[in-house]
């Protein structure tokens, strides 16, 4: 808008100046009848671009007019959003619920399911703490962590007018986080015979607010660790927990693979009892087959042989064969009865 504003002023400018100097010719040159005739032209198309102009510059204000009150209506709505926003932070139960929140939603983009990866309010071996969440490691393993958001002093920090307002509310804000890590301290977080780890998590919902306490509080940060506390913002919380997801991986697939090697010794135990079981059932089968084989053979024939022996007597005595028919409808009466 300001371009457009300075580009109208330049050529109004113009215009104006080649009116003065059609003028003045006009006064140098008013013996001339056809001069006077050509100026005047002239002078009349620059009337009609200057009136061009003025109608352009009086659009122009009415569009600023128009976009001025927009602006003021968007103003008005943020500035309304903005107080709303700050009436409800106010609330110290609010804010707790706010980083919470904002926990949560990292939990999940991360994959992590409640009373899979993580509980909410659990209380832990003293019967009285309750951490916000408790992320579950492997082996059984715990890791607590509070959701913490000392907003008061820090707003007042970042909205003070003067230099030494400034610095009070800073050294009020830090002085609040060192409060907030020595209440998760005082609790019973880290506890081994609970199965805890050695450290606890304070999450800070806020990047700015993060990043401050880094530059500006790193005795707090210092003291912190030495009480095994570990200050996080929404993105190392990410990267946190993209390395505890990793190592859940890691361990589910150790114990897949000590279920495998396991079955695998299952298996083998019993592959080795079928192929005995199978060896011996094959030997029984060659000790069939060979048995047989001697029925067929050797047994045959060595009966065979007094059979032919008794056909010779028989036919040389000149025995009928009706004794033979006789003999074998006696033989096959028993057979019969044995089928009824």
């Amino acid at each position: 808008m300001t371009a457009a504003l300075i580009v109208i002023g330049i050529v109004a400018l113009v215009f104006t100046g080649l009116a003065v100097i059609l003028i003045i010719r006009l006064l140098r040159q008013s013996t001339s009848r056809s001069e006077d005739s050509v100026l005047g032209h002239q002078v009349g198309e620059i009337r009609q671009g200057m009136d061009r102009v003025n109608q352009a510059i009086q659009n122009l204000n009415v569009d600023r007019a128009k976009q001025s009150e927009r602006l003021e209506t968007m103003l008005t709505s943020l500035n309304s959003s903005s107080s709303a926003l700050r009436e409800i932070l106010a609330n110290t139960q609010v804010r707790g619920q706010w980083g919470e929140r904002m926990a949560e939603d990292v939990f999940r983009l991360i994959g992590f399911v409640e009373s899979v990866n993580y509980t909410k309010q659990t209380t832990v071996a003293d019967g009285h703490s309750r951490p916000d969440f408790t992320i579950l490691m492997p082996e059984n393993k715990k890791l607590n962590m509070d959701a913490k958001f000392p907003l008061t002093n820090y707003m007042k920090f970042v909205e003070a007018e003067s230099e030494h307002e400034a610095q009070e509310h800073s050294r009020a804000f830090i002085r609040d986080v060192r409060d907030r890590t020595r209440e998760v301290v005082g609790r019973d977080y880290i506890n081994p015979n609970d199965n805890t780890l050695d450290y606890v998590l304070v999450f800070i919902p806020n990047e700015p607010m993060y990043h401050y306490i880094q530059q500006h509080g790193a005795d707090v940060v210092e003291e912190a660790l030495r009480n095994r506390v570990v200050l996080c913002s929404p993105i190392s919380l990410f990267a946190i927990l993209s390395v505890i997801r990793h190592a859940l991986d890691n361990f589910a697939i150790e114990q897949a693979s000590d279920q495998i090697l396991s079955e695998l010794a299952g298996f083998d135990r019993q592959w080795d009892r079928f192929t005995k079981q199978m060896d011996l059932v094959g030997k029984r089968f060659e000790l069939a087959q060979s048995g047989f084989e001697t029925l067929a053979g050797t047994r045959r024939r060595a009966l065979e042989r007094p059979l032919a022996r008794i056909q010779a007597i028989r036919k040389q005595r000149g025995i009928p064969d009706a004794i033979e028919d006789d003999i074998e409808e006696a033989l096959s009466l028993p057979e019969q009865a044995d089928e009824e």
